[in-house]
């Protein structure tokens, strides 16, 4: 059943209809907190695609805890990762975006967007350090 639905909520995400992809991904998340019957994987797929949909409406805050959830659920699915990295780099949070990262990369050395995220949060904490030093 939760193959089925997350199917269907990702059809929906890929067709950008967030409200209806958020409410399948919840119905998801909700039926495996009452089974134990949902692979760590499709409940983790969950929270991260839902986090997808909060993080298309700025929801930034709402968004890093699906992230986080799905992080808790699958310690070693290096997408919400990677997606938490980005929400933290974009509010600025270059430490905590680099540790996201580089554990991405621990869990995928090929792939090539953290790496890239990596070294760009690295520069812009540079920057903004010098800003503030007034260097």
């Amino acid at each position: 059943m939760e193959q089925d639905l997350l199917h269907k909520a990702n059809e929906e995400l890929e067709r950008r209809c967030l409200d209806a992809a958020e409410e399948l991904y919840g119905k998801i998340i909700d039926s495996c907190a009452q089974q134990s019957k949902c692979s760590p994987q499709d409940l983790a797929t969950a929270y991260n695609n839902r986090g997808q949909v909060k993080y298309y409406r700025v929801d930034f805050y709402e968004a890093m805890d699906d992230y986080t959830e799905a992080i808790r659920v699958n310690p070693d699915f290096e997408i919400p990762y990677y997606n938490r990295g980005l929400v933290l780099y974009r509010l600025g949070y270059f430490d905590e975006a680099i540790k996201d990262f580089q554990r991405v990369l621990e869990l995928n050395a090929q792939f090539e967007q953290a790496r890239i995220s990596l070294q760009q949060s690295f520069l812009d904490k540079e920057e903004k350090r010098r800003r503030l030093s007034g260097i």
